[in-house]
């Protein structure tokens, strides 16, 4: 684990506590089936009281008795969940909802919290907003999810983040130095960096 990361969401994490506002979730462990095949280890290390897990084993077949075992943890610990594209297993796992693009899951009902979402330009970032969400825009720096991909960089990140006129959170390529560069980053999520 990136313990540069770390201490950055700690100092973040005060500063929000002093300006009184919201008290979530700083770093975010995205799973991901083919990077970070058994999430619990990493999630069993997550700061307490700092981290929260989006769940993203989406096409894996056993993912609902993984949900059920990161649910646990994460209850047991004190982590924030939320699930990507199946509101269904959110609803059995007590967890909110990871969207895309901000978008809620076909079928998910209203009541159900959208948590998270993926953002990736300003329009998708302005409509996470409105459905309650923490956006990650990403990528913000080449990540091994997506290799020979560029990110947005922090000039990019930063335009985005001013358009939007709002708090914002990144992915992609977040490391403890990485994320310093960026301007009013309140959120990080990330794989590599929290393993």
């Amino acid at each position: 684990m990136d313990k540069r990361l770390v201490g950055w969401a700690r100092a973040v994490k005060s500063r929000q506590r002093w300006n009184g506002r919201a008290r979530g979730a700083v770093l975010w462990l995205f799973t991901d089936a083919r990077r970070l095949p058994d999430p619990l280890p990493a999630v069993a290390r997550l700061p307490r009281g700092l981290a929260g897990v989006v769940l993203r084993h989406d096409e894996a077949p056993e993912r609902a008795a993984l949900g059920r075992a990161v649910a646990r943890l994460c209850r047991r610990r004190g982590l924030a969940l939320a699930v990507a594209g199946d509101w269904r297993l959110a609803a059995a796992l007590r967890a909110g909802l990871h969207l895309r693009g901000g978008r809620r899951p076909a079928g998910a009902p209203r009541w159900m919290e959208a948590v998270t979402s993926s953002v990736h330009g300003v329009a998708e970032l302005l409509r996470a907003r409105r459905m309650g969400a923490l956006a990650f825009l990403s990528p913000v720096f080449p990540t091994a999810s997506h290799p020979g991909g560029a990110g947005l960089g922090p000039c990019r990140w930063g335009l985005a983040v001013r358009r939007s006129g709002g708090a914002v959170a990144a992915l992609g390529g977040m490391t403890g130095d990485s994320v310093r560069r960026l301007r009013g980053c309140v959120a990080a999520g990330a794989i590599g960096g929290l393993r």
